[in-house]
């Protein structure tokens, strides 16, 4: 038994009682033969994950699918301007026991996962402000621990401890991660999926569609993607997520009104939507 087998076994074996409801469903696609076993062997060697990828490549199903593979919950950090100690440690407030007013210490994702022996998921970690983070330097890295400024707590991670993080870069409102929090990262980069890998996602997820929808989707996948490559396209253009949506909502109306609804739209430059509609036109029959 290999070492990612042996540890799967050692977790799921685990059992998580009400939290078992934050455990992943899985069904992330790899985009190669190896990617999917390379992340999974960070995690049981207890390195934290870093995903990058553009918004829509499937970054969050990846996370997911790890939670589900282990049998493992998941506490899930959403990163904005706005994040602060408190969102990720939690904070104290005032309950009434025995007809007295007593501070209690709400415990936010990082210390659950890390008491725990969650996966703590942090999306788009670059969003949030370069001060906000640092306080999680020694649990990210070989120490494994953190004292919690709210109440001098010294937590010691659980051994099955895990961190995982997305990053979309060059979007606005993000910025360079610190290098002292990058370097703590094994990086992983999560592209769109295309091929054979895009098509067993389509049969997988709309097994009733027709031929001609997937077929239509699919192609249009694929001249997106030459679009951005050649860089007349910005990246959300080829959002497998968008593209999915618009497969979804072209079980009730025409592919075209679909694909012009659930990514079209969201372009913010009119030469792009342009060009998208005319690409969506050249495979529409």
């Amino acid at each position: 038994m290999s070492l990612i087998e042996n540890e799967i076994s050692k977790r799921k074996q685990r059992t998580h009682g009400d939290d078992e409801i934050l455990i992943g469903k899985g069904g992330y696609i790899a985009p190669d033969d190896y990617l999917w076993r390379d992340i999974l062997s960070a995690v049981v060697l207890k390195k934290p994950v870093l995903l990058k990828g553009p918004t829509g490549a499937g970054k969050t199903k990846l996370a997911e699918s790890v939670s589900a593979v282990f049998a493992q919950p998941m506490q899930s950090v959403n990163c904005s301007v706005d994040l602060d100690a408190e969102a990720l440690l939690g904070f104290k407030t005032l309950v009434q026991k025995d007809g007295q007013s007593v501070i209690e210490f709400v415990e936010g994702p990082v210390v659950t996962a890390m008491k725990k022996g969650h996966i703590l998921y942090i999306d788009e970690i670059n969003m949030a402000k370069a001060e906000t983070l640092p306080i999680l330097h020694s649990a990210l890295d070989y120490r494994r621990m953190m004292t919690n400024p709210f109440t001098g707590e010294v937590i010691q991670a659980h051994p099955d401890f895990s961190v995982i993080s997305a990053i979309n870069e060059g979007y606005i409102g993000t910025a360079p991660m610190n290098e002292a929090l990058k370097n703590r990262f094994i990086a992983y980069p999560v592209p769109y999926l295309t091929g054979d890998q895009l098509a067993e996602l389509w049969n997988r997820e709309f097994p009733e569609a027709s031929t001609e929808l997937k077929s239509f989707m699919l192609h249009l996948a694929a001249d997106l993607m030459k679009q951005v490559e050649n860089g007349l396209l910005s990246e959300e253009a080829a959002s497998i997520r968008s593209l999915l949506d618009a497969t979804a909502l072209s079980a009730h109306m025409d592919p075209m009104r679909a694909v012009n609804y659930a990514i079209a739209e969201k372009l913010e430059d009119e030469s792009e939507r342009e060009l998208f509609r005319d690409l969506a036109n050249t495979w529409i029959k």
